[in-house]
């Protein structure tokens, strides 16, 4: 077993063309021998966002706090507040944007391999 609190996980800048003020910490994954599962959280600072990109597997997202928006490959915006469960699927363009004026902040389930 591993508890860990978010507070003691380093944070790392995501370094991917496009993210702007978004900062990434893995809790559990690949290091902690997870068998199926890694969780990552992201943070994005107010006006920042992901990047605009795909990939091929899913990703569960749950929204810790903040407000957000969920960006589609048409450019359509879906909000998000803290509370709410997003899935992104397999190959589906996606952004996580800031709409607010606190930190964005997210749990990524994604599986391990994708880390």
């Amino acid at each position: 077993m591993k508890i860990i609190s978010l507070d003691k996980v380093e944070k790392k800048q995501v370094q991917m063309e496009g993210a702007v003020g978004a900062w990434k910490q893995m809790p559990l994954g690949n290091e902690d021998n997870a068998p199926v599962y890694a969780y990552r959280v992201f943070t994005v600072e107010p006006g920042g966002h992901t990047p605009f990109h795909h990939h091929p597997y899913e990703h569960m997202n749950y929204i810790i706090e903040g407000e957000g928006a969920l960006v589609n490959e048409k450019g359509e915006e879906t909000p998000l507040k803290a509370g709410d469960f997003a899935l992104v699927h397999p190959d589906e363009k996606h952004q996580y944007r800031n709409t607010g004026n606190k930190p964005f902040k997210m749990i990524c389930g994604v599986p391990r391999e994708f880390e």
